[in-house]
Parts: structure tokens; sequence; C-alpha cells
């Protein structure tokens, strides 16, 4: 009996965990080197003083990324994992008073922007079409195979994609198709909102960005039963089960490269071997200090970076039966904060604020009477919202907002508090200045300025996660771990009669 190929996978993020499960079924024997002590990346929790809190990732869609793992692996779901569909994707509110009810029930959800901004219902019904026409035609391609692959382009599918192509969706701005789509300006800030599920600026996106508000609004959003850590959970329960093995706290210093090809790591001082190494960590990070290459680490750093984020972890000693899961308390200027997070890399003093909140699903997650506030701004990613002044300027302007829009004095109600911003993000997650996605989508090439999951000077080294094509969220992550370990599997075959 021929002998197993090896596996090391570096980093145990969600990208990680599904790629070591797919190669596992595969019949490679897998090992993960993880330097936290836990498995998830950016997926974690925080229990502090009765409250629990999902410290990363919050919004949860396309769950049939992760029953296809499930599937793929032969095991049910239902062990590892639940989640229900939300009636409700988002609260959405602004300066003005409005207040917009994101239903995930189409025809409800024109009901509500006719209501509250008199917009006609078939331009929702009419632009979300369209969006769901580009996902499937054009995202289908970028999203689902490796770009840097030509024998992967199936010139059908090609053709089919360039003829609902419009030259808007290539060299026009999100944030132009949306005014050219709605009428008021409350509809279109809530669609330019969807350039930062990628951390980029809507002012600057191409318009392929609408196909985002496929995903959450005619797809629809969901709750892990647990919080967002259940999936990182499931993940590794699942990666157990399929015989993949873990060290964690274990640093890994060095990618082996011998003859051009990667055959292992160094990790404390120590080697392991093997047939492959899958690299979960930023890809910038892994030029610089896994490969010692200054000049491709570089050559990364000329594409913008992503934004990142301040959070603020707050239990609070009161109900608020005004807000949902998913909260959004809008900026007045939006063109003016995200000039101010891109262009001028400051942090902007009327942030568009974000509230998790997940005791809404489940009253545990806080003491009773009590909630858990997972509170998000955007930010450069940069040092700059890493310094204690300038964290505690951006708290006093995020409870100047909500105790204006939701006219309650909310510092008095903060009974406990953590903070993450951007260098403790990077150092973390190993995520370049704290950037959440890598590189930004700020231009039309951007698709295709992304890092391949391989690569072209060594070879077996590949790439899963969200530095790498085809970009961060755990949903692309979870297709970025597929694209990498489909071209393992093509590739392997070609290792045995080397």
């Amino acid at each position: 009996m021929a002998a197993k190929q090896k596996a090391i996978i570096i980093g145990a993020g969600v990208a990680g965990l599904a790629c070591a499960i797919r190669l596992a079924v595969q019949g490679f024997e897998v090992t993960i080197f993880e330097k936290n002590n836990y498995a998830g990346g950016k997926i974690g929790l925080l229990e502090k003083d009765g409250y629990c809190f999902d410290t990363g990732p919050s919004l949860f869609v396309q769950p049939q990324n992760i029953r296809e793992l499930f599937d793929m692996a032969g095991e049910t779901i239902i062990p590892y994992f639940h989640y229900k569909k939300l009636d409700l994707t988002c609260k959405y509110f602004y300066e003005d008073g409005t207040i917009i009810n994101a239903y995930s029930n189409k025809e409800k959800f024109a009901k509500e922007l006719k209501e509250k901004t008199g917009g006609r219902p078939h331009y929702l019904f009419t632009y979300l079409d369209e969006a769901e026409k580009i996902y499937n035609k054009i995202g289908s391609i970028f999203l689902n195979q490796s770009l840097h692959k030509k024998e992967k382009f199936d010139i059908q599918k090609i053709l089919k994609a360039f003829s609902v192509t419009k030259p808007a969706y290539l060299f026009s701005t999100l944030h132009k198709q949306n005014k050219r789509s709605f009428s008021d300006e409350h509809v279109v800030q809530l669609f330019d909102r969807f350039a930062t599920y990628n951390g980029s600026n809507p002012y600057k996106a191409p318009g392929m960005l609408k196909l985002i508000s496929h995903v959450e609004m005619n797809e629809g959003v969901y709750y892990p039963e647990g919080g967002m850590i259940s999936i990182a959970r499931a993940l590794y329960g699942l990666a157990i089960k399929k015989g993949v093995s873990f060290h964690f706290n274990h640093t890994v210093q060095k990618i082996i490269v011998a003859d051009k090809k990667a055959t292992g790591i160094v990790v404390n001082n120590e080697t392991f071997f093997a047939d492959v190494a899958v690299s979960n960590i930023d890809v910038y990070f892994t030029y610089l200090q896994l490969l010692n290459d200054e000049q491709s680490a570089n050559t990364i750093l000329k594409q913008e970076r992503s934004s990142s984020a301040l959070v603020f972890y707050w239990g609070i000693k009161k109900d608020f039966p005004g807000l949902e899961l998913h909260n959004i308390f809008f900026s007045k200027n939006y063109k003016a904060e995200f000039n101010s997070i891109f262009e001028d890399k400051k942090i902007y003093d009327d942030p568009t604020i974000y509230i998790n909140i997940t005791s809404k699903m489940e009253p545990e997650h806080a003491p009773s009477g009590k909630e858990n506030w997972f509170v998000m701004i955007n930010v450069a990613s940069n040092e700059q919202a890493s310094d204690e002044a300038t964290i505690n300027l951006c708290r006093k302007n995020i409870l100047a907002k909500l105790n204006r829009i939701l006219k309650t004095d909310i510092e008095p109600l903060i009974e406990t508090e953590a903070v993450l911003h951007p260098k403790l993000i990077e150092a973390q997650t190993a995520s370049y200045a704290g950037a959440l996605y890598g590189t930004s989508s700020n231009s039309r090439k951007a698709a295709f300025m992304r890092h391949p999951n391989f690569s072209n000077k060594i070879q077996r080294l590949y790439f899963a996660g969200g530095s790498v094509h085809p970009g961060g969220g755990i949903p692309l992550c979870l297709k970025s771990a597929k694209i990498a370990s489909e071209l393992i599997m093509e590739d392997s075959k070609k290792w045995k009669h080397e």
C-alpha cells in the first residue's frame, strides 16, 4: 500500500480548515500548524463578565459552502452545525430620523422602501434581478475557479458572461450605478454599503460589486446557532473526524524550498517535511517572513489595502427592543467618510456604526435584561486607529452618535468593555496593517491583481484565505480553499511521475 502524500497547512483560519478537510478526504495526511491556541482565524469568542461576544466576522451568508464540505466528507452536518434564515437582514438608522428595515422577503422590503422613501417597488426588483444575473453569469467565473490558469477557463461560459457585462459594471463605480438605479439618497447609501463587505470604497469600486447585494438580499442572511464561533467549531470538529492533526501554539518560522519546490517547514527550530505546503496566513507575511522574499512582499503592498476595523465589545445593562441582530447607523456624509478612510488614511469624526447583538437571538449571551453589543467602525488599515488617544476619540464620537439617534445616554449603560484595533488584528491574525480583506477592490483590475492560489516561482506551494483569490470574508475564504485544494489534487497526479 502506497504511503499517503503529506500536506502541511500554515494557519487554522476558515480557509485553512476547509482546505485541510478537502485534502484529508482526498487521501492526504494533513497537519495544521497554528500560532494561536485555537482554530478559526479571525473568528473568535470573548467571554467577559457574563457576556459572550463573537470577536470577528458577524454576518453569515451562503451556508451552502459549509454544507458542501460536510457532504463531500460524507458526514451529516446536523451534529456539528445548526443555523436559520433571518426574516430581517439588517436595520438601518439615518441621522434625519429615517429607519429602514431590510426584510429578506423582497416584496416586504419593497413595501418598506416605498413607505419610508417613496421608492417604486420595480426599482428594487430590477436591481436585485440584475445583481443575481451578474452573480450567476460573471461572479461564478471569478469566484469559483483560478483566474491564473488558462486551462480553467470555459470559453462558452466566458462568452455568456460577456453577453451580460455592461461597460458600466467595469467603468462606472458602484455608487454611480446605485444613483442611476434609485432616486432616494437613503436607498443609494444602503446599497453603497455593500462595497464594505470586501473592505472597499463604493465611490471607487466598480459597479460589478452590485453582485454582492444578491448574496444578502436574494439568497438571504442566516444566524448560526451559538454565534459565529460555531462555524470554526464545526469545521474543526469535521477536520478532526477526517484525521487532520493540529499543532496549536506553533509559529511557523520558515517554508523550506529545495530545487524550487516547497518541501516542508521549520517550527520551533524543528523541521517537518511534506509533499505540499499551503499558506493560510496573509500572503505578504508568507513572502516576507516565511520565504525571506522581500521583493515579492513589497510587490504585494503596491496593491491598495482594504479597510480595517475598530471594534468595541460592550456589555450593555439594558434591553433595546428597537434594535435587531444587525444594525447600521449611517454617517451623514458617506463620501467624506470613505475619503477619510482611503484617501486621507484618517479617522472620520462621524463614522458609520455597525452594531451586532447576538443576545437578540440567544438571550444567554448576556445576563438577563442586558445585551452584548459588538460595535464596529471602518478605519484605514494603518496604525492610527490603534493608539489610545485615537481610540478614546472614536469612542466619544460613537457614543455621541448613538446617544443622538437612540435618544439614550449609552455610556452609563456600559458595564464591561474590550477593544480590538488594527494592530491587534495584525498581531492575532497576521493580516498586514489589520487589513481585513487583504487588498481592496477599488479598481476594475482588482480581481485579477489578487495573488493566485499557487506560487508561480515555487512548486507545491499554495495559498488559501482572504489575502488571495477570490478575496476576504467567510464565503470567499471557503471558495479559496476549494480552489487551492482542487489545484493540489490536479497537480499531485503529476508528482507521482517526477
